[in-house]
This record gives structure tokens, sequence and C-alpha cells, in this order.
């Protein structure tokens, strides 16, 4: 599949039928907890990187997976596509699921991206610092990026939005996980006011290894800060599986291409059972394809690209 990946397992919308629609790390920012590594292509540029009649057809060809959601992320940042909107809308004119974009909402100070993405029933961007400083820290975005520009923009998105509005905030130890810096973003969210607060934290390895996560229960403790219904992300192990979904030794190797995930995350995702992971885990280990990481005792899979 060039454009359609998974299901994968979505700690927030069950089975995602992930949708490419930039290449491999095309983005806005550089975060330094990025599980695909560091940004190659950092740009403002928005264009149509990918056909856009080619990925309506891939989409269609795999709703027989049922997904739960179909979601436009991938790996980059989804808003660069410059015929989002119409993607958008053709998409929900042949799914009868839900349509999310997930997105670091780092151009949606822009008018014409606010608009294209008026018609997705779930906008989920991030925030993951409360002022310039810690911005450029942790996102390290494209130079012509200022954090109140970026900031303008999440709240701009929120009045215009037609669907729901879920903020992920992300907390990293030594950054925006102390008291001080969790009342900080409690304010900007505020200002933003979403309908839910989706509060995050590394679980894969980073791109930079100074990305460091925090506890439950430092995650538990910040949610009672926030203005807004805020969740913290369950694990994967929660996500429901579909044992009547086949995937190939392919399908395995493309998830991790796209994203590093441990045995259970590839055998909830693509609904397989673990020991038919585990062989085809071995047998790419074997072929050089993969690496593996182990962060915090649990160790992930990625695709060597």
């Amino acid at each position: 599949m060039s454009y359609v990946f998974g299901p994968v397992p979505s700690r927030r919308l069950g089975r995602s039928l992930g949708v490419d629609v930039v290449p491999f790390k095309t983005c806005t920012y550089d975060c330094i907890y990025c599980q695909l590594g560091r940004t190659t292509c950092k740009t403002l540029e928005r264009k149509e990187w990918v056909p856009l009649e080619d990925v309506v057809e891939e989409v269609k060809a795999n709703l027989s997976s049922r997904p739960d959601f179909v979601t436009l992320s991938g790996s980059g940042e989804p808003t660069l596509f410059s015929h989002i909107g119409e993607l958008i809308d053709r998409l929900k004119t042949v799914i009868d699921v839900p349509l999310a974009v997930l997105t670091n909402g780092s151009l949606l100070w822009q008018a014409e991206t606010r608009r294209a993405l008026r018609s997705a029933d779930v906008l989920i961007p991030s925030l993951d610092a409360a002022d310039e400083h810690r911005f450029q820290q942790i996102n390290r975005p494209h130079e012509t990026i200022a954090f109140d520009l970026m900031l303008e923009g999440l709240i701009a998105a929120r009045q215009e939005l037609r669907g729901q509005y879920w903020l992920e905030v992300f907390l990293l130890a030594g950054y925006t996980s102390s008291e001080h810096e969790v009342n900080r973003l409690a304010k900007c969210v505020e200002l933003i006011a979403p309908d839910r607060v989706q509060l995050n934290t590394v679980a894969r390895p980073p791109a930079d290894l100074l990305a460091a996560g925090v506890s439950w229960a430092r995650l538990a403790k910040a949610a009672a800060v926030f203005p807004s219904p805020t969740d913290v992300i369950a694990d994967f192990d929660k996500v429901p599986g579909d044992a009547g979904f086949h995937a190939s030794r392919e399908a395995v190797l493309d998830l991790l291409r796209r994203r590093p995930c441990s045995l259970d995350d590839i055998a909830s995702g693509l609904a397989m059972h673990r020991n038919e992971v585990v062989n085809y885990v071995e047998e790419l280990l074997a072929q050089n394809a993969l690496e593996a990481t182990t962060v915090s005792g649990k160790r992930y899979y990625r695709a060597m690209h």
C-alpha cells in the first residue's frame, strides 16, 4: 500500500485506517519526541504531494478491514497536502465511519487550511509548549512559525470547526511536566477551549534521547488542572482486535515503516494472533528489515528505511 496503512491500534480512535498524504518526514516541525525520527524535509509548502485520485481509490479498496475511523495522519504533517479539503469531502462520500485529522496544528493560522478542515468529524491538533522558548526546544518549528502565531491558529480553528475538537497536550520530563509548566499549558487550553484534552507522553523511541516520558501518576495529577474534560490516553493493549481480519507479512512491515510498535501493538492493530506476529517479526529481523529498541522495559520494532 502506498498511501493507506493499518488499521493501526489508536489510543484515541480504536482501529484506525491511516491515510498518508505527504512523503515520509515532510513536516513543519522537527519534534524531539517524534517516534518517526528527525524531520528530513522541514517546509511550509502546501502542494499535492501525492495523487488525490490514487489516495481515494486506495482508501476504498481497504474499507473491508472494518476500521473504527479513517484518519489522515501518517509519516508527516497532513495539512501540507494542498488538496486535503477536497480529499476529506471525497472520502466522506465513500466511508461509513468518522473521519479524523491528526495534525500538529502549525498551519491553522492560515485561513485556507482551517477552511479545508471544517468538514472533518474530529480534528486532533497538538499543544506541546506554553511559550516561545519551550516551543523552540520541543517542536523545533520551521523558522517562520512563532509560538503566538501557532496558538492563534489553534484558537481560530476551534471557532470555525463543525466537528469535534480534541486537543492533545504532550508532557515531557524536564520540559513541561512541572506544576508551573502544566499550569501555563492549562491557561493556553482555556484560550483554545477544545471539546476534550488528551494528555500524552513519550511511549516509543523518540527522535532525541533527551525526550523522556512522565509517569501515569503524573499525567493523572496534571489532568485535574485542565479546564476541559481531560483524558489520560490509555495504552494500546486496550484497543479491540478483529480476528476476522488477516494481515500479511507485508502489512506488518508497512505498519512498522510508519510507527514503532511492540508485538502486542501489531497483534492488536492488525487483528493477528500474537504467535503469528512473532513469526513475521523474527523473519523480518533475520532479513535485517527491522531494528529493535527497548524503552522503559518494553521492546519496540521499527522498519529500516
